[in-house]
């Protein structure tokens, strides 16, 4: 089965301005395709109407309900914010809260719809908070059903009130590189087990 990833950027900044966000998730990108996991243009969430909300459709304009759909569409979320106040960014946060509808969702099995998918995480900031940060969006998207491999995350934290952005180095550090890879590994594997043997029926 070839596998596919949908690749979700938290930036506070609309196209065409750079993100380090997208740093993080062409690292990611470059490490999936490496493991033969093809994927989409990267969803830059700021791009998008996403009003506020916990359902699958708000109405008036609203964009999530295709995001939601290239979600569904791929087994592998890569979900990537940068860091803002200590936390994940507004845009991120009001991802999760519109992921939220699929508390109240079941399938014929009982189980959420993103079941049998896997979520990988990047942070990028230049203040501390990234393991925070990664656990928040960790347990948003494990109760709503996505599978979190080992090491899921890879981050980058500069010095805290610094001026250097990670989308200003020259390279991504060797450490970066290997959690990236490590989770690509990790994720890719886990996401051929489990569509060659999904999650069992709860009913």
């Amino acid at each position: 089965m070839t596998l596919t990833a949908t690749f979700l950027n938290g930036t506070l900044n609309a196209s065409p301005a750079e993100s380090s966000t997208d740093v993080m998730l062409d690292l990611f990108r470059d490490a999936l395709s490496a493991l033969d996991v093809t994927g989409e243009a990267t969803i830059r969430l700021a791009d998008h109407q996403i009003p506020p909300g916990v359902s699958h459709d708000e109405g008036d304009g609203d964009e999530w309900p295709g995001i939601r759909d290239a979600i569904l569409a791929s087994q592998i979320l890569v979900f990537a914010t940068p860091i803002w106040m200590g936390h994940p960014s507004s845009i991120a946060q009001r991802a999760m809260e519109r992921l939220d509808a699929f508390i109240a969702e079941t399938d014929d099995r009982g189980q959420m719809p993103p079941v049998d998918r896997v979520a990988l995480i990047g942070v990028v900031g230049n203040e501390d908070g990234a393991h925070l940060v990664g656990s928040q969006l960790a347990q948003c998207l494990t109760d709503l059903g996505f599978t979190v491999p080992a090491n899921p995350m890879a981050y980058w934290v500069g010095e805290a009130m610094g001026s250097v952005d990670f989308k200003d180095l020259p390279e991504a550090p060797d450490k970066v590189q290997s959690m990236v890879e490590a989770a690509a590994a990790n994720g890719v594997h886990l996401a051929r087990l489990l569509a060659d043997k999904p999650y069992p029926a709860l009913d």
